[in-house]
């Protein structure tokens, strides 16, 4: 059998969870200026897995930063959201994230997900929160491939379950 693709698990990566009005201004250079991005638009990814900002739903963004910043860059966040209603929370512990790449890393995402993957719906700066396989997940496309998130609790599943994925023949069906 042939590795359709590599599959990596990240030892840590600085993930902040903020739910608050999309649509405040407040809100809209908090993130700004703890990121260096705007809000991105519903099902997209500014910026990128290091420092990026996801959306997730209409009142919620999962904030990347690096680990060792994700302290500061929280306390920034809520300092600055003072007198907002707001829930930010780290979550950089709670959280696993693998990066699939390759020539089939496409492929490997579809077997598992019910997301239209084909290359002219899915590209880079694409994001979706889906399922993988049994497990709640969500991933976007960079220029290298995939990164996947899931809860650090069924991380050794959503792990194995790429793994396996990655094993076997390319269908080519989503050029």
């Amino acid at each position: 059998m042939s590795e359709l693709a590599t599959i990596t698990r990240h030892a840590e990566r600085g993930m902040i969870t903020l739910r608050a009005d999309l649509s405040d201004g407040t809100v809209a250079e908090a993130v700004r200026a703890a990121t260096g991005h705007a809000i991105p638009a519903a099902g997209k990814i500014a910026g990128d897995g290091t420092k990026g900002v996801l959306w997730m739903s209409p009142d919620e963004l999962l904030i990347m930063v690096p680990y060792d910043t994700v302290d500061a860059a929280l306390e920034q966040i809520v300092t600055a959201l003072s007198g907002v209603h707001h829930l930010a929370v780290n979550v950089s512990d709670a959280r696993a994230v693998f990066t699939v790449a390759g020539d089939h890393a496409r492929e490997v995402l579809a077997r598992l997900c019910p997301v239209d993957l084909h290359a002219q719906s899915f590209g880079v700066g694409d994001f979706r929160r889906t399922r993988l396989a049994q497990v709640p997940a969500a991933f976007w496309q960079h220029e290298t491939g995939f990164d996947v998130v899931c809860f650090r609790s069924v991380g050794d599943y959503a792990e194995g379950v790429l793994r396996r994925s990655a094993q076997g023949t390319p269908t080519g069906a989503l050029g």
